[in-house]
């Protein structure tokens, strides 16, 4: 569902700013799947439960 919602922001942000659409959708999904890997792996490594 997260990753849904990444494509939806990032049809919706090319949209907005005039942008090509595939290549602002990819971006965003892309580095929020990297933003939450890396939430995930320092959640990890202290020990941090949610």
């Amino acid at each position: 569902m997260t990753v849904l919602a990444l494509v939806v922001l990032g049809a919706l942000g090319a949209y907005a700013g005039g942008a090509p659409k595939g290549p602002a959708m990819l971006r965003v999904v892309v580095w929020g799947i990297f933003a939450m890997a890396v939430s995930a792996l320092l959640g990890r490594l202290f020990g941090v439960v949610v």
